[in-house]
C-alpha cells in the first residue's frame, strides 16, 4: 500500500508492437496461449497464471502520448518469463532459436538464475529463466 492507502498490483504489462501477429507468433511460440487479436482492434490479451495480463498492441501509446517514439536501438526493458527447471530454459530457447529469433545470451547460469535471453519481433528483450523467484504465486 502507499502512504494514501491504496493498494498498487501490477496488472497489465502493455507492449507496442510494430506487427501484431508477428508478436502473436513469438508469445505463442515462447509457449503463451495468447488468443487471437479482439474483432477489429488492433490488440490481444494474455492473462498469465501469476494474475498479471500480457497485452500486446499496434496502437495505444503511439496513438495518445504525442511524444511516443520507439527506440532506435538498444532495449529499454526485460521481460522475465518463468518456465521451471534448466532443462525447460533450454527447450524453449531451442525452440525459438529453430522458428528464427535473434538470441541475445544462450542458456547460462548467471551470478543469479539458469536464464536465456532472445528478442521478440519488436526487440523486446525476454529473458526465459528457471528463476524460483520468478515462479508465480
Amino acid at each position: 500500500m502507499d502512504s494514501d492507502g491504496v493498494e498498487i498490483q501490477l496488472a497489465m504489462v502493455v507492449l507496442e508492437v510494430r506487427d501484431l501477429d508477428a508478436s502473436v507468433r513469438f508469445y505463442r511460440q515462447l509457449g503463451l496461449d495468447v488468443p487471437d487479436p479482439i474483432g477489429d482492434r488492433p490488440l490481444t490479451v494474455h492473462r498469465m497464471g501469476s494474475g498479471v495480463s500480457l497485452l500486446l498492441t499496434t496502437s495505444f501509446a503511439s496513438r495518445y502520448d504525442p511524444a511516443f517514439e520507439r527506440p532506435i536501438s538498444g532495449y529499454q526493458q526485460l521481460l522475465e518469463f518463468y518456465v521451471g527447471e534448466d532443462a525447460a530454459v533450454r527447450s524453449v530457447w531451442a525452440s525459438l532459436i529453430d522458428a528464427g529469433y535473434r538470441g541475445r545470451m544462450p542458456p547460462t547460469k548467471t551470478s543469479g538464475p539458469f536464464a536465456a535471453m532472445i528478442d521478440d519481433p519488436d526487440g523486446n528483450v525476454v529473458l526465459i529463466t528457471s528463476d524460483e523467484a520468478a515462479r508465480p504465486g
